[in-house]
């Protein structure tokens, strides 16, 4: 009746295994870690970085015990904050030898000390959040009214070189606040502008019952395109503020969209509120240019005379000066795609670039004009320029051309994602500002552990007092249920935050609850004269109605919150679910298995530990008494 198949077993048994290894590294805490990422666009991280950084520290004595290269950065761990401070101090003045223009961001950081062993299995210890990690925290508002006048603004262009090369004759184009206006002197032009833009603009919608008298036309967006410009400047704006954050060393930020127009940034251990300003509003432009080939220009990229009057010298990635014109041919705002990809002849990597229509025509006239010839890309970070490529111009080039060399396939999809996020889409203001200490974040951390612990010591305490070798067994189902919740939660990598931990602490009291029933339900079936083996077998089978709709109601509650909160409520929520699904395996299936385990085999079960099981006297004692 109360046994177990084997395959149940086996099932306890491998979650317990799982449940271990994944909450292991959790314990291991972390070591004082030199994080090393690219300064600028055109830095790489890569083996030589890695290589240079290990010979500095060997020469100056101070080796790391462990020194790797993961995601685009190079890591340097130590035993003691001293050497670790050390070490950073060499790295910085070895790798920027001019600090006021350096090409590397070297940066203090804490990084888990959780064996390679588990770390190959994947087994990683939670993120930290940010009000347990200290740092700062933005919510920044996107601009969409000035996302949607650049895109009309674009459209405004394409419209008027499209009427041009149609031959359609106009009296102006025009943009009207969100909307655009084209004047023409008779019916006709006005038929003729209407053909085009249904033919050639399928974003822009034309507003109805417009007479052909009223010498105007008025369009603006369709509703499907309103809402993909802005869709397309908030997840641009994101990506563009990925990049910069990189800047800062923050091992594991959090940027993300919140509502409609909105974005928020943590920056978890960042205590240098003016930096994240700086790097967050900061401005990357991209320019193309000419590159000076005649002979003044050559001596001087070689060192060997002054720079021609109208001319710039830029250095290229690997330090090669390169004298480009002053004269820009298009810069970054006619940029509207760029894609990684191969070359079907070389099957080399490229990077495929498309410009919008009076980008396009610039482009066109200008390299039918200057055939191999090169053309520089300039990349202007905080003031300074720096080329990313000066490849020849092979062909006449339109509205789509390829950027095509000596890259590798990295650099090919760094570089595609460096030309369509180099600036943001639209401007954004920071209408929330929080900084959090570190050692706010350390009490946090302290408080909210210690909330945990003495709450699940004093359920076990109560547990066992009141229900005995049963409450033995709940606390035991409620230790597996916390093990299991923290393992799932390093599994997917989830930000630990203080709602989190109260989400931690609240899903050990319900859990709790489901055991009560449970052993409750136990002791009604003693009352009522069953068996011991009978009565936990219904006591599990009838208590799991109620246990079920309990929690599927707490459930709903808390996909409620995940749906519809955000920030600390969605961390509360994440945990909370969770939390209700470990719970109801823990308390109904493990905690049978333990009780099954331990009075399953006795056939002849007399008693079981559950406490005091009141029994209502007797009805012959009753009616003696009546008398």
């Amino acid at each position: 009746m109360n046994r177990y198949p084997i395959w149940k077993y086996a099932i306890i048994f491998i979650t317990l295994v799982i449940g271990v290894l994944y909450t292991l590294p959790n314990f291991y805490g972390e070591a004082p870690a030199v994080q090393v990422t690219a300064g600028k666009a055109v830095t790489r991280i890569d083996a030589d970085t890695l290589a240079r950084v290990e010979d500095m520290l060997q020469k100056a004595g101070t080796p790391p015990n462990q020194l790797t290269l993961e995601g685009g950065s190079v890591w340097a761990r130590f035993d003691t904050t001293d050497v670790q401070l050390k070490a950073k101090d060499l790295i910085e003045k070895a790798l920027n030898p001019d600090a006021s223009d350096p090409g590397y961001i070297v940066a203090l950081n804490l990084v888990s000390r959780t064996p390679s062993w588990l770390l190959a299995m994947n087994a990683k210890p939670m993120y930290l959040g940010l009000d347990l990690r200290g740092g700062v925290h933005f919510l920044l508002q996107v601009d969409m009214r000035t996302a949607l006048t650049k895109n009309l603004d674009t459209q405004v262009s394409d419209l008027r070189v499209a009427l041009r090369d149609k031959n359609v004759r106009h009296g102006g184009i025009t943009r009207e606040g969100q909307n655009i206006e084209v004047r023409a002197q008779d019916a006709a032009s006005l038929d003729a502008v209407r053909r085009v833009v249904q033919d050639k603009f399928p974003d822009l919608l034309i507003a109805p019952n417009q007479a052909s008298d009223s010498g105007r036309l008025v369009m603006g967006f369709k509703p499907e395109a309103l809402r993909r410009v802005q869709d397309n400047a908030i997840k641009q704006n994101i990506t563009t503020l990925h990049n910069r954050v990189n800047e800062l060393g923050v091992a594991e930020p959090v940027i993300q969209q919140q509502g409609a127009d909105r974005v928020v940034v943590e920056l978890p251990g960042v205590q240098d509120v003016a930096k994240a300003k700086d790097i967050l509003g900061r401005t990357a432009t991209l320019e193309m240019r000419l590159v000076d080939d005649s002979a003044e220009g050559r001596a001087a990229a070689l060192g060997q005379g002054p720079v021609p009057f109208g001319d710039e010298k830029f250095l290229e990635r690997d330090g090669t000066p390169v004298i480009v014109k002053r004269q820009v041919i298009i810069s970054g705002d006619s940029l509207t795609d760029a894609q990684p990809g191969f070359d079907s002849q070389t099957q080399q990597p490229k990077v495929d670039l498309t410009v919008d229509a009076k980008g396009g025509r610039i482009m066109r006239d200008t390299s039918r004009e200057n055939l191999k010839k090169r053309m520089a890309i300039v990349l202007f970070e905080k003031g300074k320029g720096e080329v990313l490529t000066a490849p020849v111009i092979q062909a006449e080039l339109g509205t789509r051309f390829q950027i095509s060399g000596s890259m590798t396939v990295t650099e090919a999809n760094d570089l595609a994602l460096l030309l369509r996020a180099g600036s943001l889409a639209a401007p954004m203001e920071i209408i929330e500002e929080r900084t959090i200490g570190p050692s706010l974040g350390a009490d946090n951390i302290s408080k909210g552990f210690h909330s945990v612990l003495w709450g699940f010591v004093v359920i076990v305490v109560c547990m066992t007092l009141y229900y005995h070798l049963f409450g033995v067994f709940s606390s035991i189902a409620l230790s597996f249920n916390l093990l299991l919740l923290v393992a799932i939660l390093s599994m997917l990598q989830a930000t630990l935050t203080l709602p989190g931990m109260a989400a931690v602490a609240l899903t050990l009291g319900m859990a709790i609850d489901a055991n009560v029933l449970i052993n409750e339900r136990i002791r009604e079936e003693l009352r009522e004269g069953m068996s011991p083996q009978a009565a936990i077998h219904a006591g599990y089978d009838r208590a799991w109605a109620t246990i079920l709709d309990s929690n599927v109601t707490s459930l709903i509650a808390g996909l409620a919150l995940l749906a519809f909160g955000s920030g600390p409520v969605r961390g509360f929520a994440v945990v909370h679910v969770i939390g209700i699904l470990t719970s109801m395996f823990s308390a109904v299936f493990f905690s049978r298995g333990i009780v099954n385990f331990w009075y399953g085999r006795q056939k002849k079960l007399r008693s079981v530990s559950i406490g005091t099981v009141w029994k209502p006297p007797a009805k012959t004692e009753l009616m003696s008494n009546a008398q």
